[in-house]
């Protein structure tokens, strides 16, 4: 029979001492992911939407519902839903002007960072040329500029060159702003991509933009549709820029709706509805992009 010594048990106390604690640890992680979570977290969710459905609700109802009382009483009358509200906002030439301006606006600034940032980062990531660290840094010193610092030099640029109130006009200055954000993500995922992955298809003949298509953006595919989820919603909820840049007699819908929010009282009726449209758009796309979204900010993680 062996005895254990003084500084042998002494050793073992530790052991048995840290498993207890991530047993404990273990446990009171098993429980906080159990039913009473999930139940708070389903609340938060259910919370956070209820603006949106407040605003649907309101969308569907005429003014003088509206201002008798709130949208929660439509809940118990159902027979005062409408879609009057709708026909008029259809037959508005400002708000469907509005909406027509901003895709026009936000298809082409988003698609311009797209595949400009994919070919920057992929440049930086993978090429070789002389001062490509150092232009990577003043890429990433341009992240800190903020839009407001260049408004009156690029609004004095536009006015120079006849770009200023243009959809053109609005759709460059998006897509400068995007870039630095859109390169910066893109090369850091970029580089990530194994080096033997890319010779392998050099050896085989690829030319780089052909392992570009072939090789690099299959594989950049999450981190790619990621950053076109967010420079869409920056562009599509954009009124800063909209409101300096932009044709004021064919606005953005954010503008738009701002508009008409000086005379709140007599376009209710509009404003609702066309609310509701604008958002309902971003929506629309983050959920059919969900799981892309997810496996980019996943694979971001994971690298």
């Amino acid at each position: 029979m062996t005895a254990t010594t003084p500084a042998a048990a002494r050793a073992a106390r530790p052991a048995s001492t840290t498993a207890a604690r991530v047993s404990t640890a273990s446990r009171l992680a098993a429980r906080a992911a159990g039913g009473a979570v999930r139940v708070f977290l389903v609340l938060a969710a259910l919370f956070w939407l209820l603006p949106t459905f407040g605003l649907l609700v309101s969308s569907f109802l005429s003014p003088t519902d509206l201002n008798k009382a709130g949208w929660w009483q439509a809940l118990t009358a159902p027979a005062r839903l409408t879609t009057d509200n709708y026909a008029r906002l259809l037959e508005n030439e400002t708000i469907t002007g509005s909406l027509l301006s901003t895709v026009a606006i936000t298809v082409p600034a988003t698609l311009l960072v797209l595949v400009v940032g994919a070919l920057a980062g992929y440049a930086f990531a993978w090429l070789e040329f002389p001062g490509r660290d150092w232009l990577f840094l003043v890429v990433v010193g341009l992240l800190v500029v903020p839009v407001q610092v260049a408004l009156i030099p690029v609004s004095e640029l536009f006015g120079a060159i006849g770009l200023f109130e243009t959809t053109a006009g609005v759709v460059l200055f998006h897509t400068a702003f995007g870039l630095p954000f859109a390169v910066f993500l893109l090369r850091n995922f970029f580089a990530e991509i194994p080096r033997e992955l890319l010779e392998a298809a050099r050896l085989d003949g690829a030319g780089e933009l052909r392992l570009f298509a072939r090789v690099v953006l299959p594989l950049g595919g999450p981190a790619i549709a990621s950053l076109g989820i967010f420079q869409f919603l920056w562009v599509w909820n954009d009124m800063l820029v909209a409101l300096v840049f932009a044709d004021s007699a064919h606005p953005p819908v954010t503008v738009a709706l701002q508009q008409q929010v000086r005379q709140f009282g007599n376009n209710i009726d509009v404003l609702a509805p066309g609310a509701f449209l604008s958002m309902v758009v971003p929506l629309v796309v983050f959920f059919a992009f969900q799981r892309q979204f997810v496996s980019g900010v996943m694979a971001g993680a994971v690298k």
